[in-house]
């Protein structure tokens, strides 16, 4: 069973392609704050070693997906379009 965590911050590139704007995600897990690299919560997410979600008050919670595109993987919310939205709606992680 994977380690569930939620999502509530994101570091970004200032890059335009799906692939390379999220560089890390971010949350808190059982009182402390933890980050992961795009890769690691990939790698996480394919061997079932983690599992993320978004969940924002009052909102539905969305699973946090791996999306690929022209052979490049990259993290979005099984909700969002080829772009993660989700994700970058989020705050960014200090």
């Amino acid at each position: 069973m994977a380690n569930e965590r939620r999502v509530d911050c994101v570091i970004t590139s200032g890059q335009t392609e799906a692939h390379q704007r999220i560089l890390a995600i971010g949350g808190e897990y059982q009182g402390s704050r933890w980050q992961d690299t795009q890769q690691e919560a990939i790698a996480n997410i394919e061997t079932g070693r983690k599992s993320y979600y978004v969940k924002e008050p009052g909102g539905p919670r969305v699973e946090v997906v791996v999306g690929s595109r022209n052979g490049k993987k990259y993290l979005k919310t099984e909700n969002d379009g080829e772009q993660p939205n989700n994700l970058l709606s989020l705050r960014e992680c200090r």
